[in-house]
């Protein structure tokens, strides 16, 4: 499946900007049952200053903020030719070592809420362990929009027994450690059934399975990918494989608009 993907982030600030930097991960690259056919990323409001590969193997791209900047609008956009492949991504290239994958985060770190669903992950096999894992998330943690923070922990999500992607990819991750899996957060764009037009990009996990390699789990939506995701940045947790990070001086009161297009071509 072909896939045809626009994302453009603005800012605005009542005050002008000093500095600032950003770290782009929003670049999917060819690999893992996915062909980049072309993508750009332009800045108005600044420039790019550099791109290199984390040791994740994520495309970052560093731009910096024109002085004096009250606008600033990113726009990435591409075409992706996708193979599904039930959700089964591949031997693991490193270069970080797998037990890195076994670590936990501050965002992931396990409680009684884990413990307690990592119980409940049943099969004869390593990857009905892990649907098994997955559903049981999804019975306990009701998806909703809006109703968390993006630093909520692992636990919170699991006590407030609601959140949104990025919680259920915590808690997954955090489950599957405990477990015994190297385990990994996972962004990207997903094509919706029903609309085009999405106000944010879409998180899922990946597990590392013997005789399979990364194998991902949307938890969210009950499955594991297909061909209409495609896969941006790889990370121990969201703080690693976020679409935008940085820091700027000035630009005081900002406001933040994100439009993404996801439509097969």
């Amino acid at each position: 499946m072909r896939l045809k993907i626009k994302h453009v982030t603005r800012y605005q600030f009542d005050e002008p900007v000093v500095y600032g930097l950003q770290q782009l991960r929003k670049t999917p690259k060819t690999g893992h049952q996915q062909e980049v056919l072309y993508w750009s990323t332009t800045v108005d409001g600044g420039q790019k200053e550099l791109a290199f590969q984390d040791n994740h193997h994520n495309v970052v791209e560093l731009i910096s903020i024109d002085r004096d900047a009250t606008l600033v609008t990113v726009t990435s956009e591409g075409e992706v030719e996708i193979e599904g492949n039930s959700g089964v991504v591949g031997p693991h290239p490193g270069p970080s070592p797998l037990w890195l994958y076994k670590r936990p985060t501050p965002l992931t770190k396990p409680g009684a809420g884990v413990r307690a669903l990592a119980r409940k992950a049943e099969g004869d096999t390593d990857i009905d362990r892990l649907h098994s894992l997955s559903a049981a998330i999804r019975e306990a943690v009701t998806y909703e929009v809006g109703v968390s923070y993006p630093n909520w922990v692992a636990e919170q999500a699991i006590s407030e027994g609601r959140g949104v992607c990025q919680d259920h990819t915590h808690i997954f991750l955090a489950c599957a450690r405990e477990l015994g899996f190297p385990a990994r957060y996972v962004s990207g764009y997903l094509m919706m059934n029903d609309r085009i037009d999405q106000e944010a990009t879409h998180a899922w996990a990946e597990a590392h399975v013997d005789g399979l390699g990364w194998v991902g789990f949307d938890v969210s939506n009950g499955y594991s990918p297909d061909e209409r995701y495609v896969r941006v940045a790889t990370g121990l947790d969201y703080t690693e494989a976020a679409p935008v990070r940085g820091s700027r001086i000035g630009g005081a009161n900002e406001s933040l608009d994100v439009q993404i297009q996801v439509a097969q071509q």
